[in-house]
Parts: C-alpha cells; structure tokens; sequence
C-alpha cells in the first residue's frame, strides 16, 4: 500500500491581472480547487503523526482528508523558470504578493491591483498556495484544510486542556474557546461551569485571581433588531464553544480556562499535505486517475516562504523529517522562514491550537513553540542534556535563509536561532544564511502610510524592509541551482558585544524623555504542561515552571539613538529620523508596562536643536544629520546603494527606497520640518505640520 494517493479537480480557471503580460515569462492564469488525499497510517512519512492511528479509515483502509489549493501559472509553461514558489499563507491568508510583489493584499488574488510590481511573474515563478493548517473555519477566503477529528474505536476522545483569552479592547463579554473567530474551538464536554476553572491576572507571573462559576457561562450572545425601536432583542445561548463572562472581560488582563473538551483534530497531518502536494507537482508528469498532472512538465526546484505562525512551520516541518519526500527526495530545495524566532509549531499534538499567537511576555507566554532545539546547528539543552538540531538530515535537508527583525529578539527568544541555550554563539552550517533586519518590525506593511500606537504607549515601527525579501529569493535561487552562496550571515554575536543581555541593554539604551523601557525580552522558562502533555502534547494544566534559571534570551546591542547593532539596517534604519525598536509597552488600561504585541516602536528624533534642547532629548536632532529634505533622501540613497553592491537588496530597488524618503519620508514619519529646511536661519515660524 502506497504512503499517499492524490486527487484534484480545478473548480475555477481565470486569467490573472486581466491577462497582463509580465516581462520575458507573459501572462498568467489563476486556477483554484481541491485536492484530495489519501494515506497509509503505518507508511514510515505519516506513522508519527500524532493520533493517525485513531483517524477514522476508507474502505482501502486509509486516511482521507483534503485541501483547497490556489496557483497562480505562466499560461504558457516554456516561458517559466520551473520553479515553485510556495507560500504557506499565514493564517489561511496568502500573503506572498503583498511582501514580494507590494500588491494590495487579497485572499482573491485576481486583479491587476493583486500582481504589484509582478517581481515573481516577471522572474517566471509559479506561485502556489494551499490549505495546511487543519482548525481553520470557513470565511474571509481562507485556504482550509479538512482533517478528521479522532475517537476510540467510535466513542468521543476527551482531555482537560487549558486555553487563555486577553480582550483588546472594552466591552467585550463573549469569546470563542479557541480565542479567534476564524479557529475552530475543542466543544466543551459539560456546560456546568462547576466543572472549569476560569481565572484571571494581570501579567503573565501575577498571581490568579479565581473567577466564580457563576459569573460566566458556556454560551454564546445571540442579538436580533429592534423590537420595540428602543432596545435590541438579546437571548444568551447555551454553547459548548463559547465563553460569556457577564461583567465583561478587563483589557489586558489575562483570563485563563482549563475545561474538559472533545473532539481533537489530526492536525499534523498538515505537514503530510504539504509534502505530498510539492511533490506531486514537483514530478510534473504524474497522472491521478488517468487525469493529466497540474503541471505540465517537472519542476526543477521548489522554494517555501512563511512569515511569522508559518516560519514557524517551515522550521517544525524540516525538523520532523517532512523534506523528504518518503522517497529519499528533498521537497523544498529551499526555504525562507522569516519571522519565526526560535519557534516551531504546536502542530503535531492532540488538542493544539495552531492560530494562537506563539508565546510572548504578556500574550500565552506559557507556550511549547520555542522548544529545544531553538538552532540550525547541533547543540545541547543544558537544562535537559538533550542534543538536536533543526537541520540533521543533510540528504534531504533544504538550503535555509532564515531571517528575523528586532521584534523577534523581543518576544520570539531569537537570539536562541544562533546560540546555544546557554547564550554563546554558535557555528551555523553551511547550508544556512540568517540576517537581522534591525530596528524593524515583525508585520512592517509594504503599503503602510501613516503610523499608529493600537494598544501601545509609542508609535509602531515604521522601517519598511520588504526589499529585502526579492533580494533573498534571487540569492536563495542562485545557491540552489549553481551553489553560488549568498552574501555572509548578519547577526548580532556575543563574540564582537552586538549581543547582551537585558540588563546590560539598559544601561546603554538613551534616556529619552517620556518613554518607558521593557524590563527585558520575553523569558523562556523550562515548563510542565501537566500530565498529558508527554504523551500526546495536550496542555491538561496552567504551565509549571521546572527551572527558574531557563534559557538564556539576548538582544541586539544599540547605538547612542537606542537603533540595532550587529544586523543588516535597512535604508531607514541606516539614516534615522527616528529610535527604531522590536518593542512597545502597553497603555494603561491595556495591561500597563508588559510589552504589547509585536509592532515595535517609533520615536521620533527631535526635529531641531531648539527642540532637543527644549524637551532634553539625548539624541541629535534631524536638522544636525541632514541639511534639509533632499540631504536626507541622498543619505538614504546612499545606504541602499551600499546593501546593494553587498547583494542584500536588488539594485532596480534602489530608486523605491528614494522614493519612500520623498519629504521627510512623510507620511511614515512624524515631522514638521519643511520639505526645504536649512540648518542656518532656520525659522520656527516656518514649520509645517
């Protein structure tokens, strides 16, 4: 019996960009559908996911679950570069336009708004996305993928598991147990609150305040219109999916549920449809069925990108073995997580929830995504004395260029992709290239006009990095397919002092007047998920702390502006009108002092000496670094011309940078400079908002 069979049917086939021609490879066309697939639970690449022998089985005695995929394809196939680019989305969002090609965001990516600026059309890719994450619901065009939820020879398999809900905003009285809308949630097995424990604190170490039973509810509000032209019609609903808490949820606080839920979910078997899927098409000339293959002929290479939650995934499915394709084949030549930190994925576990933010200071601190091994290269766990290493099949192991911004030191334990859990550097393999964009933020929109603070006490970061982005996928293409290896790593080490400690942070970070500091970056503790988590990964408990002396979480060093040493700085970044950190605090009524997400801050420098000298800000004033506007875009020029001719950023990107510096690079940044100001005479009068 065979690991996997596939079938596929294409539901929808349109021309993209209204059949826009890109460069030398020309139009594209746009398929959608569904593939269904078909596996063997004892085959050696599906018997360690986690619960496969409890899946329900088809008449050949198989596993079936299903997909929806979406390609976007050269029309004519000669023309490409036989190559596929996957992007795992994020969420069941694709995402690989928006950062590579700056395109308008779309889940329905159809329109000539959706190609950009066509740098992956115009270089012959085949762009592929498809469902992978099992506990998604239906709606905002999300790519889903149906597994089957497990039972005991028929009856409903139950465990305790703990789940946690932070309210954003005030007013909030409803949540769903998996804590978004769009996850599905593990049902309660009772509705009697008697039997959960509901509690609440207000930082992640604080002390648990224990909610009663009878202030919430499994259950769900349900409104209608008006009856009466006064009120709105209301019923609270029995739910076993649903948390009411009837006084409402406090902002920023921490509410945590443990409860007896059922139903679990085959979820590792996301890593099995995106094995089986690139090779499939990888071959090219397969036939399911008799019915022609997607592809019209073979792929040469197959290139993976995540951000964030599937960074993390790219790292948890090289880790467990998922590159070879059962056959002793690489799946992904290579691969590009960006943003994951030290992380993997929950994903291979009875009652995960993949949706959920990975562990951070303030949100689900108490996370198993950042466990050992946190690094490409072999090391060992100096609490546990366990030696792994993400990369230790090196038959099947993909190139990686792994790259991280300064909000991943802050609350995604980077420091520990190149450390040993100690905190000393470590040699990275040769197979691996990790850069530091620093001073920059996790998200960091292409398209991002004016900032905003949300529930920070700062403004986010407004560096703009995606240029880097084309500049990896060409280097990462020309190392796997001549093995020309792309320009050196970038990254803050212990051995040259870009790498300290918390506490040496602070003693050199500017005392800049009005703003608060992080005490630190999110700790990463040895924890005890409860009984069931050894077995089957199931968090049954509030997390326990084993060692209070943890693994060792490092930050970048920083210059007198408080901006990132020891990583590749991005032109922004390079020609600063602003502190530009991978941190931001929370309001006061959001949870005062903890760090707030991962948007990081801008703080803008003081425009003129009056003004330095006015608030006592340490750090020189705009008007002393540049004489006025057109000053500031040429020093901006110039450090894009200087990442270029060291292969970090594509040279046809060069005049994109300038442009973003056009007036002050306003609206990004918060100045009342003038577009002209001089140094000499400046006039206060003349300053413009």
């Amino acid at each position: 019996m065979s690991a996997s069979l596939i079938d596929y049917r294409v539901t929808d086939r349109r021309a993209f960009a209204a059949g826009k021609t890109f460069g030398e490879t020309g139009a594209y066309e746009r398929l959608k559908g569904r593939v269904e697939f078909r596996v063997d639970p004892a085959a050696p690449s599906v018997r360690d996911v986690t619960d496969i022998e409890l899946a329900p089985r088809d008449e050949t005695g198989r596993v079936r679950f299903a997909a929806d995929f979406c390609i976007l394809r050269p029309v004519d196939s000669d023309r490409g570069n036989n190559r596929i680019f996957y992007d795992y989305g994020n969420r069941g969002d694709k995402r690989a336009l928006q950062f590579f090609n700056i395109a308008t965001g779309s889940n329905d990516p159809l329109e000539e708004v959706h190609a950009g600026d066509g740098y992956l059309m115009n270089r012959g890719y085949t762009v592929v996305w498809m469902g992978w994450q099992g506990d998604l619901l239906p709606g905002d065009g999300r790519l889903l993928l149906d597994v089957p939820v497990v039972t005991d020879e028929g009856a409903p398999i139950t465990g305790t598991i703990c789940t946690e809900f932070i309210a954003s905003e005030h007013g909030r009285h409803e949540m769903p147990l998996s804590t978004l809308a769009s996850t599905r949630s593990y049902p309660a097995v009772s509705l009697d609150t008697t039997r959960a424990t509901l509690s609440r604190r207000a930082y992640a170490n604080a002390q648990r305040e224990e909610i009663s039973p009878d202030a919430w509810a499994f259950a769900r509000l349900e409104r209608s219109g008006s009856v009466d032209s006064k009120k709105t019609d209301t019923a609270l609903i029995p739910s076993d999916s649903n948390i009411y808490l009837h006084d409402g949820f406090e902002p920023g606080w921490i509410y945590e549920l443990v409860y007896e839920a059922r139903d679990p979910l085959v979820l590792g078997l996301g890593h099995v449809a995106v094995q089986q899927f690139i090779s499939f098409l990888k071959k090219g000339d397969a036939k399911v069925d008799g019915q022609p293959a997607l592809a019209l002929h073979p792929y040469e290479k197959a290139y993976a990108w995540g951000r964030s939650q599937t960074g993390r995934c790219i790292r948890d499915f090289v880790y467990l073995g998922f590159n070879d394709d059962g056959q002793g084949n690489r799946v992904f030549d290579g691969v590009m997580p960006h943003v994951a930190g030290g992380g993997k994925m929950w994903m291979n576990h009875r009652f995960a929830n993949i949706t959920l933010l990975p562990g951070q200071e303030h949100e689900n601190h108490y996370s198993p995504v950042d466990s050992f091994p946190f690094s490409y290269a072999h090391s060992k766990d100096h609490l546990t004395g366990a030696e792994d290493a993400i990369l230790k099949r090196p038959e099947t192991d993909p190139l990686v260029i792994h790259t991280d911004t300064s909000c991943e030191y802050w609350h995604r334990r980077a420091s520990l992709v190149h450390t040993d859990t100690r905190g000393e550097d470590l040699q990275q393999p040769d197979g691996v290239r990790i850069y530091l964009w620093a001073s920059s933020q996790h998200f960091a929109d292409p398209l991002m006009t004016s900032p905003s603070a949300g529930l920070g006490q700062t403004m986010c970061n407004v560096v703009a990095t995606h240029y880097f982005f084309r500049a990896v996928l060409d280097r990462l293409d020309t190392w796997a397919t001549d093995g020309v290896a792309p320009p050196p790593s970038v990254y803050p080490k212990r051995a040259d002092g870009t790498l300290i400690s918390a506490e040496d942070w602070r003693a050199v970070f500017p005392a800049i007047p009005g703003v608060a500091l992080p005490q630190g970056p999110s700790r990463l503790e040895q924890l005890d998920f409860g009984p069931d988590f050894a077995e089957t990964g199931a968090i049954s408990a509030p997390a326990r702390i084993v060692s209070e002396q943890g693994y060792a979480v490092l930050v970048p060093a920083v210059d007198e502006d408080g901006n990132d040493l020891g990583g590749l700085r991005a032109p922004m970044a390079a020609a600063p009108l602003g502190t530009y950190t991978g941190w931001s605090l929370r309001r006061r009524d959001m949870g005062h002092g903890a760090m707030v997400g991962i948007t990081g801050s801008y703080i803008p420098l003081p425009d003129t000496d009056e003004e330095r000298a006015q608030t006592g800000d340490p750090r020189a004033s705009i008007l002393s670094r540049f004489e006025d506007s057109a000053a500031y875009e040429e020093a901006i020029r110039d450090a894009a011309e200087a990442l270029c001719e060291k292969g970090y950023i594509l040279k046809s990107d060069i005049a994109n940078c300038v442009a973003f510096a056009q007036d002050w690079g306003r609206p990004r940044h918060l100045t009342r400079l003038p577009v002209a100001a001089a140094l000499s005479g400046f006039d206060n009068g003349d300053i413009t908002t």
